[in-house]
């Protein structure tokens, strides 16, 4: 192989080395469209057939609620409060379900959620009397779905928390609408809210859809050079788009082109996500630790530029700067065997601290 052959491919290697990789998403994995939102509908019903685990007499609400709806099967209201006096097999209860994002149609039956008010020890085995659910909105009284249907547990230590399996059905159409005055809102993901990620979709969205822009019939925004938009960021959640007018007839067209429009994922900052409940710890991107020394039980954690305590410390991974990574703390802790419960405490304690260089999320 010749000297310039063998330079060439040299340099190709080294420009194929060289070059960066960015991973890559759509708009709809990062941003949802606004009105597209989950809605819940409640209500306040009656558990039977609890085998004794009920509220019992000494809680009154249940006793006054099974009394009211006897009264409706024609039985004198006074005589059922007297003849219910004892009954410990029924339950006063919340009941949710909750509409999807996407909307719902009269008849589809929902899974719903509920749970104990009074004092009943356990709903399982309980069976749910038809319960009508409504908007939470007070002064409300529409009737937007009916429940009712047998209990079951998810969870053997949660008793006075069931659901019922497709135990709601819908009595009225749920179409959630996107459009307001001809415009569309994008909304980032908490995850991803920033200025500059806004900023940069609007950006996208108006290069992807330019062909729009010369449309004489269009009528968007104007930018800095007076020259018509289709997008812009109003902050670092919401991005508002114009909906051209050759797509006023057909809008899911065109916000299908829209959510499917590509971008280079947005680098977020570090972030710390706990679930004390579950006791886990998720450490995204490069969570650093400043200065700090902490102590907790029998543990004393030193970073690089604490002041020293002279006691036995945890040793931590060290950057060129004064910091040290967050994962090599944990990784450190988890060696000894320290239980996430500790773990949690401390990261939190250096939060508070004003050294956690990244965004601390408590599920």
């Amino acid at each position: 192989m010749s000297l310039l052959k063998k330079l060439s491919l040299a340099f190709l290697l080294l420009a194929l080395l060289g070059e960066v990789s960015f991973a890559r998403t759509l708009v709809k994995h990062i941003a949802r469209l606004k009105g597209q939102e989950e809605i819940t509908i409640q209500g306040m019903g009656l558990v039977i057939g609890l085998n004794g685990s009920g509220d019992g007499a000494a809680y009154t609400p249940t006793l006054r609620s099974l009394a009211t709806m006897l009264s409706k099967m024609n039985m004198p209201l006074e005589k059922a409060f007297v003849e219910l006096k004892d009954a410990k097999n029924v339950a006063l209860v919340m009941v949710t379900a909750t509409i999807p994002a996407s909307g719902a149609r009269q008849g589809d039956q929902l899974e719903c959620i509920v749970s104990s008010i009074g004092a009943a020890k356990t709903l399982e085995h309980g069976y749910l009397v038809t319960t009508p659910l409504l908007s939470p909105q007070a002064g409300n009284d529409r009737v937007y779905g009916i429940a009712q249907g047998p209990l079951s547990l998810d969870n053997p230590r949660a008793k006075t928390v069931a659901r019922i399996r497709q135990g709601c059905r819908l009595e009225e159409d749920f179409m959630n609408s996107f459009i307001k005055n001809h415009k569309i809102t994008l909304v980032l993901n908490k995850s991803h809210a920033d200025f500059e990620v806004a900023q940069e979709m609007a950006s996208l969205i108006n290069n992807q859809l330019g062909s729009y822009l010369n449309d004489s019939k269009f009528d968007g925004y104007s930018t800095s050079r007076e020259r018509p938009a289709i997008a812009r960021a109003l902050d670092q959640v919401n991005i508002e788009i114009t909906l051209p007018k050759q797509y006023q007839d057909d809008p899911v067209d065109f916000v299908a082109q829209v959510m499917s429009i590509q971008m280079i994922e947005p680098q977020t900052g570090g972030r710390v996500i706990i679930n004390e409940r579950a006791g886990s710890i998720v450490i995204s991107g490069e969570v650093e630790v400043g200065s700090v020394a902490v102590t907790h039980n029998n543990l004393v954690i030193e970073t690089p530029g604490a002041t020293p305590t002279g006691s036995q410390f945890v040793g931590v991974e060290t950057t060129p700067k004064p910091t040290a990574k967050l994962k090599s703390l944990v990784e450190a802790l988890n060696a000894l065997k320290v239980p996430a419960a500790d773990q949690i405490t401390i990261i939190k304690g250096i939060e508070r601290d004003g050294k956690l260089h990244g965004t601390l999320v408590i599920e």
